[in-house]
């Protein structure tokens, strides 16, 4: 009778997850992939989602596909409400599901700094489901406002406020900007568009306050070029339906996006275990947890730090060097072989883009901002996209938007109840 194969069971399959489970294509395990939604988005893109340049198809993959050719790989559907330690059990909505080993890889979610309720005003950015809500808000509004009769009500209709200076927030800030100064210019005939009021509020002194200052100078003076408002040193004290207040007044508003921080996944309560203040799980120096060596965190769900003592960031790439660490961790161990040296995250460089001809990169020894950065930031996030056919897509889509600022994903596909947009 042949020996049991050790079973891991990978909770998350965002680029975390899924990197631990290829990382143990070929090892004598059974792995198990769960995850609440059927797909894998690629997150740095979601803005684009949002803001009609792509539509969902292009940024996000069916997750049974991209595992299809694993053969010791399942895939399951399913909501996870709880981890049973002593157990090694997992407590899903499909019913329990035993584990030799544990890889957590559920990500983060939007923080409104003890405001929850603020959801319903400004919704952030973190699924496709939040791109198209915000894309719809968007759309909607210049429907709404060549409809008002009302100056004020207008002018409440074009003003829309981003929340957060990170890449995100300035990401967005650019892309509406294009929108309302050259994709709708010429589409409305009671208003123009090109009057609207794209406002980016930073509570830091600088927007994009982990790049140098030189870049950060750069982006702040492109977008206020593009016609954007930005306001740094500028905290929100308050969200409501009609706009958003600061210590230094009022912002009616139609459009609110939250990209002002973000908060672990609930992996830090359903493991009882220490976290941080953003709710990521304190992990040693191999990403397992403390007394449970057979359990990993790892991604935006893991405080860790990196050679350096900082805390390492929770982007794309960290996500992906954890997975597959992790995956040779377990082989590692499976195999009695030698244990790995810790993690050690390897950083290729921080990128934000700023509309349609410019972008920052900063690799610490390399800087390149502008039209070139552009080029650079588009070609990375092409090659990273998973198929040759959504690489070619998207590369030929942004090409055709260059030279005619054309965005053909503007799509309003579900009215909310009135006073609801």
């Amino acid at each position: 009778m042949s020996p049991r194969r050790p079973k891991v069971v990978i909770v998350g399959a965002g680029f975390g997850g899924l990197e631990a489970a290829k990382a143990l294509n070929r090892l004598a395990v059974d792995v198990t992939v769960i995850d609440r939604q059927n797909h894998h988005c690629f997150q740095p893109l979601l803005y684009q989602v949002a803001t009609a340049a792509l539509s969902p198809a292009e940024i996000a993959w069916p997750i049974r596909h991209i595992l299809r050719q694993q053969r010791n790989a399942t895939v399951l559907m399913a909501e996870v409400s709880g981890i049973d330690l002593a157990g090694r059990c997992v407590q899903t909505s499909a019913g329990p599901i035993s584990y030799d080993y544990l890889v957590i890889a559920t990500g983060a979610t939007h923080s409104y700094f003890g405001h929850d309720d603020w959801i319903d005003f400004a919704p952030g950015l973190k699924r496709i489901e939040d791109a198209t809500r915000i894309r719809r808000s968007i759309l909607l509004a210049f429907e709404h406002a060549e409809l008002a009769h009302d100056d004020a009500e207008r002018q409440r209709l074009l003003t829309f406020v981003i929340v957060g200076g990170g890449a995100t927030g300035v990401e967005m800030a650019g892309a509406i900007a294009e929108i309302a100064r050259q994709t709708l210019a010429k589409d409305f005939r009671r208003i123009d568009p090109r009057s609207s009021r794209i406002i980016l509020l930073e509570a830091g002194p600088r927007v994009l306050p982990t790049l140098p200052e030189d870049l950060s100078r750069y982006a702040e003076h492109t977008l206020t070029r593009m016609g954007v408002d930005v306001r740094t040193s500028t905290p929100v004290i308050n969200c409501d339906r009609r706009g958003v207040d600061l210590d230094r007044g009022r912002i009616d508003a139609s459009t609110i996006i939250w990209a002002a921080g973000v908060v672990a996944s609930p992996a830090a309560r359903w493991l009882g275990a220490e976290h941080d203040r953003a709710g990521r799980v304190l992990v040693r120096p191999d990403l397992s947890l403390p007394d449970h060596p057979e359990v990993f965190v790892i991604g935006d769900a893991a405080g860790v730090h990196d050679q350096t003592g900082a805390m390492v960031p929770g982007v794309a790439q960290a996500a992906k060097q954890m997975g597959r660490y992790v995956g040779r961790v377990i082989a590692a161990r499976v195999d009695e072989t030698p244990s790995l040296p810790p993690f050690r995250y390897r950083s290729f460089g921080d990128l934000a883009t700023i509309g349609r001809r410019a972008a920052v990169v900063n690799f610490g020894y390399l800087r390149l901002k502008g039209f070139v950065g552009w080029l650079f930031w588009s070609l990375v996030h092409i090659y990273f996209l998973i198929g040759v056919k959504n690489r070619f897509i998207v590369a030929f889509t942004w090409l055709w938007d260059y030279l005619t600022f054309h965005r053909g994903a503007r799509l309003i596909t579900e009215v909310p109840p009135p006073g609801r947009g």
